[in-house]
């Protein structure tokens, strides 16, 4: 498969609309769509600010709870920064440190339904 990339990752959730308030106000996601689907079915995809691929929140997976994804790496320039806005949004229940890794450096970070983030900077 040459030239392929990953163009959107499903997050599943429970509330499609809280999530897309917290995925667009605390990570800052642009939100790119916001369409029906069928009965009781939206389609919610955001995007970094930055670009890169797309999420979509859902509700339809009976194979992916909400709170299912974990690991999820979210590449920021200035980690320092990062940590600074999410919280002052809110975003740690506990003052979270950041750790240190001959890779990068990085916090972890839960969605309204526990999915798991990993804000980033990488060396």
């Amino acid at each position: 498969m040459d030239g392929s990339s990953i163009s959107i990752v499903s997050v599943p959730v429970s509330d499609q609309e809280r999530a897309k308030q917290w995925y667009s106000e605390v990570l800052g996601f642009v939100v790119e769509r916001d369409d029906e689907m069928g009965p009781g079915m939206r389609w919610v995809m955001l995007r970094p600010a930055g670009g890169g691929a797309a999420i979509t929140l859902t509700t339809w997976f009976e194979t992916m709870p909400p709170g299912s994804r974990k690991g999820t790496v979210l590449r920021v320039p200035d980690i320092e920064a990062a940590v600074a806005r999410l919280r002052s949004q809110g975003a740690f229940a506990i003052d979270a440190e950041i750790a240190d890794e001959p890779w990068g450096r990085y916090v972890t970070v839960d969605d309204p339904d526990c999915n798991g983030w990993v804000v980033q900077q990488d060396r």
